[in-house]
């Protein structure tokens, strides 16, 4: 169990301050949407695309453990798949933000038919591996017959998307990432699923590595490859553990920073007016005078709090 979260780890570190010097000798930066917080102006510039280094680490740990301890199976290789799918519509996000300087990559329908080809592919991978068609809702099994692969694909793309939106401030999504894939080792490792267990402990040393330079002041952002890749696979594994119910908790923050995005459209729209001061809602904290920091410390205590109910739960 250590030889992945040290893998992830070491190769993350070891790498990353190659990649943050090319990025900063080519002057390949960050951009600010203009309508964030005016204090975040002084991050333009700041590299970015560092989730795919510790993708990179993520992959290579997990692959050579899994070979030496025989664990490379059908549910290892669609993850790493998965993983793969978002990252790279992520990185091509980011690709073409930095190189031609722009705040906006790919535009929401592209990236947004992309999720679903690769939902689609991971639904036809169930299937072939025997699927049930069922949902897990607190133990009980839901049986949605066709509604599945719908449910399969909604899962990935909205979990994936509530990830990047959360990815607002210095370290969160580094933090909040390291403590749902944790929450998710032991669920693997209680149901003995040794190659989820793999994935997930790759995933955790590779962020824990990650943070050292994504914490406040940030030397490297993620990225929408980083944090695209991680909500995807995020929704993967609660799948491929049938313990979906769980992901409504261990991913709780998730959820509430994409709820606060509806709201604050759907007010604007309807009466002209904000419910928060700015969203997503790590922002509108911001904006009340919390520091980064604060938030973080916030927000991760509330995703420790209910990934330990979840896993109360789920070992009654």
């Amino acid at each position: 169990m250590i030889l992945p979260i040290a893998s992830g780890f070491g190769i993350t570190v070891a790498t990353m301050p190659l990649f943050i010097g090319y990025f900063q000798i080519k002057k390949y930066g960050q951009e600010i949407l203009e309508e964030g917080p005016n204090w975040h102006q002084a991050k333009a510039g700041t590299p970015t695309m560092g989730g795919t280094v510790f993708l990179i680490a993520i992959i290579i740990s997990a692959l050579w453990v899994a070979v030496w301890q025989q664990a490379l199976t059908p549910a290892l290789w669609i993850s790493l798949f998965i993983l793969l799918v978002y990252g790279g519509l992520g990185f091509l996000d980011d690709f073409i933000k930095i190189f031609r300087k722009r705040n906006m990559g790919l535009n929401s329908k592209q990236k947004l038919i992309g999720q679903i080809i690769g939902g689609i592919i991971f639904y036809a991978v169930l299937v072939s591996e025997g699927a049930t068609n069922t949902v897990n809702v607190f133990g009980y099994d839901l049986h949605l017959s066709f509604l599945y692969g719908l449910f399969v694909i909604v899962w990935l793309v909205g979990f994936s998307n509530a990830v990047n939106l959360t990815d607002g401030i210095d370290g969160l999504v580094s933090g909040l990432g390291a403590i749902s894939f944790a929450t998710y080792a032991i669920i693997a490792w209680n149901q003995q699923q040794y190659d989820i267990l793999i994935l997930c402990l790759s995933v955790v040393g590779a962020l824990i590595g990650f943070f050292g330079y994504n914490h406040k002041p940030a030397k490297i952002f993620m990225g929408d490859v980083g944090s695209l890749a991680l909500g995807g696979l995020l929704a993967t594994i609660s799948i491929l553990l049938h313990q979906e119910w769980t992901l409504l908790l261990i991913g709780l923050v998730y959820i509430v920073e994409t709820l606060s995005v509806m709201i604050q459209v759907t007010s604007f729209k309807l009466t002209g007016k904000r419910v928060f001061k700015m969203s997503p809602i790590h922002h509108h904290f911001e904006m009340v005078g919390w520091s980064e920091w604060k938030i973080d410390g916030v927000f991760w205590l509330i995703s420790l709090l209910f990934s330990g109910i979840t896993l109360f739960i789920y070992f009654l």
